[in-house]
């Protein structure tokens, strides 16, 4: 019975081996700084994914709390007690307003205009402003862009999103 046993073992063995330098990368990975929950993170996303995959997002709870329990329809392995300290790991880690680690978005000299200050204080606090200048977009896009910014934790009220969007479409707008 016992060496019937044995290459099942041995497999385990070989199976957790494997796994094991991908681990230690990720616990050294700069893009998640330490802090409680990392371990949790280390486990369970980045069995799927590089941790600069997701290191580069900077959302809000609500927009993390959304992504862990998509991943979770995707299969990702948590019980549900690690749900909150994952969640609340990564938005005070990757949240809104943490910098990106390397060096700093190319600086970008946004037009003056109504709304500029709002751009630069809530854009910036996520990304560099060369994102938000790189590409023109029609008005629908920047509208759904700035949505989903404020989904992800952009802090702006929903007259401050109108301005935004009035902001970027007449600077950054295409016909």
């Amino acid at each position: 019975m016992a060496r019937a046993l044995l290459p099942a073992a041995l497999g385990l063995v070989l199976l957790a081996s494997a796994s094991l330098p991908a681990l230690a990368q990720a616990a050294s990975d700069p893009f998640l700084p330490a802090g409680e929950g990392r371990d949790l993170v280390v486990q369970v996303c980045t069995s799927c994914h590089a941790a600069r995959t997701f290191g580069q997002l900077r959302e809000g709870a609500q927009a993390w709390r959304y992504q862990v329990y998509d991943m979770i329809m995707h299969g990702a392995q948590m019980a549900p007690e690690d749900i909150e300290p994952v969640v609340k790991y990564l938005s005070t880690a990757l949240g809104p307003g943490v910098p990106l680690p390397g060096p700093p978005p190319a600086q970008v000299k946004l037009p003056d205009g109504q709304g500029k200050e709002l751009v630069e204080g809530a854009c910036a606090l996520c990304h560099g402003l060369d994102r938000v200048a790189a590409t023109k977009r029609p008005a629908h896009q920047w509208d759904a862009i700035v949505s989903r910014m404020i989904f992800f934790g952009a802090p702006l009220s929903a007259d401050q999103a109108k301005t935004v969007s009035s902001y970027v479409v007449a600077n950054f707008g295409s016909k």
